[in-house]
């Protein structure tokens, strides 16, 4: 088979939602004819993001010399003239665009040729996100975009402006496309979006995301477990706590948007909550389902954090109980008013994190530790690999049939992944 006449090559960077949208935009290059193309997904969220994304892009050019390559995503989307100056890149398409099916319809061979360069419009005139389906990742765990943008502005971040403005998916297309996954056998669903918990504010009667979680559960019955990906705790209102406490197919792990635990901080990030309703939240959810576990973001060394003010972040993972860290050291993105403030120290910034990642290691390892003896339903992910309800990995001794539900009993841990 000839380079061109090879399936697209996708390479995506960055976030889930990334990867579930690469999913549609393979089904959709297919369905167009597009071959022997490399398309490379970035991200935007740091100013390393999108140095990684350049190189990515000079090496897809080395391996598939003869190749079209074309670069979408939220960096395409921030600063696609930087895209556009490459000599590697065909084509520069938009977040929007990416997820239309006539802009892969225009970059087949024979019309690539036609089109403008850089295809990309303002994200900021986006006023909806349909609903793309797709087959899920493997065949076990299906992720279903149920809402995209942000429409707030947090000092650090350039994600709004890659996403553009909050949008929903009316909740019955959701329904609706649960349903035809679970018919295709997803024992697992995963609600996903930029910002889950603004769900519904741009529908008719403004719904919230705990209203949809509740009528997914009501109106696909047997579905067997609901995940919720990252939300922002201080926005979970009071139908998603009612489905915490109630619903035992709405899965115990929330990933939490902390991003700081000092005050001061959380305010010069423009966040919406402050210390201490995060350290409720997390006992509140706790004391409504014990066995719920969490993680969190969070960001090490933001400009002007003291090392107390770094100590508050640290302890935050023992206030909170958190279990699953993911730290970033702070990396400075143009165009965000946090680019401006002034810097901590690079080698105390990467000290921060690597405190912050012991601080996880250690919470993680006690979690494992406690799930000794323990029975739990778990979902295979691969002949080797699967995952409890609280999202813990587990590794087996055996293969077992991918996407099946087994109740098995923890006998150890490596201290990474459970044993059964």
């Amino acid at each position: 088979m000839s380079g061109a006449d090879k399936a697209p090559v996708f390479s995506t960077h960055g976030c889930r939602l990334n990867a579930y949208e690469s999913e549609a935009m393979r089904e959709m290059a297919e369905a167009a004819g597009l071959k022997g193309a490399v398309i490379v997904n970035t991200c935007a969220v740091t100013a390393e993001a999108v140095r990684k994304a350049r190189q990515d892009i000079r090496r897809l050019s080395r391996e598939n010399p003869d190749a079209p390559i074309i670069v979408t995503g939220c960096a395409a989307q921030t600063e696609p003239e930087t895209f556009a100056a490459m000599p590697e890149v065909t084509r520069v398409v938009g977040n929007s665009e990416k997820m239309r099916p006539e802009t892969w319809a225009s970059l087949t061979p024979d019309l690539i040729g036609q089109t403008e360069r850089v295809i990309v419009d303002d994200i900021m005139s986006v006023t909806e996100t349909a609903g793309h389906l797709i087959d899920g990742f493997g065949r076990h765990r299906a992720y279903v975009q149920v809402q995209n943008g942000c429409d707030h502005r947090c000092t650090f971040c350039i994600i709004p402006y890659g996403r553009g403005n909050s949008r929903s998916v009316p909740a019955g297309v959701v329904v609706d496309q649960i349903r035809r996954l679970r018919d295709r056998g997803f024992n697992e669903v995963v609600l996903t979006g930029v910002d889950l918990t603004s769900w519904g504010a741009d529908l008719p009667g403004q719904p919230r995301l705990g209203d949809l979680v509740m009528r997914i559960l009501k109106l696909v019955p047997d579905l067997p477990r609901l995940r919720i990906s990252s939300i922002d705790s201080i926005e979970a209102d009071e139908n998603l706590m009612a489905a915490i406490a109630t619903e035992p197919r709405l899965m115990p792990h929330l990933h939490l948007s902390l991003q700081a635990g000092d005050d001061m901080i959380l305010k010069r990030m423009k966040r919406r909550h402050l210390r201490d309703d995060a350290i409720r939240f997390c006992e509140e959810a706790r004391r409504l389902r014990p066995d719920i576990v969490f993680g969190a973001d969070i960001i090490a060394g933001f400009p002007t954090e003291s090392e107390a003010m770094f100590e508050n972040s640290l302890k935050l993972v023992q206030d909170c109980g958190l279990t699953f860290l993911h730290v970033f050291p702070y990396s400075a993105r143009q165009g965000t008013p946090a680019a401006r403030m002034p810097a901590v120290n690079g080698n105390a910034v990467k000290s921060r994190a690597a405190r912050l990642r012991a601080a996880g290691d250690a919470a993680l390892r006690a979690h494992l530790d406690a799930q000794k003896g323990r029975s739990h339903r778990i979902l295979t992910e691969g002949p080797r690999v699967g995952r409890t309800e609280q999202f813990t990995e587990v590794a087996f001794d055996r293969d077992m049939p991918e996407g099946a539900l087994m109740e098995m009993t923890v006998t150890g841990h490596d201290g990474v992944r459970l044993k059964v």
